[in-house]
């Protein structure tokens, strides 16, 4: 097991080539001031370095907000949640108030969430018992317009290399509407988009421009995709992070 120390202080720290993918990219982002005792506190259960991507969002930043905040990638949490701040990769997954050696998130990490109810996680070590396709390490997708969740055969790094690359446009092809960007836009950082009728039914598959949207709590878009997937889609979908 590994102290703060061992896991901050590193020789070849993954934050300096992300700050230049960051800058590089054609991608709107914003790069959210951080906590760093939070961060700390991420690394530390985690037990990833800051050699990491993961260990490098954790410990730099409070989060990203990916294609003018479509996508939130937690790091370190930008300050308190009741403030409507992002909240960290501590809160989301619910990790121990204190350090514990023995607890790791049941069935996956939850890295990010789209503001439509997605929700990428992080796959444990064993992926089939909790419900999951890929590998263990690798990143999966909980899709909202099929209540399922979705192998993305690539790791953390990758999966935010991805992000920053511009193929959020072809990803989303069938979950965006015009003038989905201003829509986004006015959103809190608890907020989410309730899309009616819902994405995975027939009239939203069929015309998505024609459904209406509102902001209503996070926590809500969520519940109502989890509750909809364990009533409809293919299993249980779990755990979906707290905010």
């Amino acid at each position: 097991m590994r102290g703060i120390d061992e896991l901050v202080n590193v020789d070849d720290p993954a934050w300096r080539e992300l700050q230049g993918i960051l800058k590089a990219s054609s991608v709107p982002v914003q790069v959210l001031a951080g906590d760093i005792n939070e961060g700390r506190r991420c690394l530390l259960q985690m037990q990833v370095s800051a050699r990491s991507v993961l260990g490098a969002l954790a410990l730099n930043t409070g989060g990203l907000l990916v294609d003018n905040g479509w996508v939130r990638v937690f790091g370190g949490g930008s300050g308190s949640v009741a403030d409507g701040r992002l909240p960290s990769l501590a809160q989301v997954n619910r990790f121990p108030t204190d350090f514990d050696p023995g607890w790791h998130p049941a069935t996956g990490l939850v890295v990010g969430h789209d503001i439509v109810g997605g929700v990428f996680a992080l796959n444990g070590s064993d992926p089939a018992a909790a419900g999951r396709p890929g590998a263990p390490g690798q990143m999966t997708y909980f899709a909202p317009d099929t209540l399922a969740w979705e192998a993305m055969e690539m790791g953390h790094s990758g999966w935010v290399s991805w992000l920053l690359a511009g193929r959020l446009e072809t990803f989303y092809d069938g979950m965006r509407w015009p003038g989905w960007r201003e829509e986004t836009a006015g959103l809190a950082f608890g907020q989410g988009l309730s899309v009616y009728p819902f994405l995975w039914s027939e009239e939203a598959h069929a015309d998505l421009a024609a459904t209406s949207r509102r902001p209503v709590p996070m926590r809500e878009v969520l519940g109502v995709a989890a509750d909809f997937a364990r009533q409809m889609g293919p299993s249980d979908p779990g755990f979906l992070g707290d905010v």
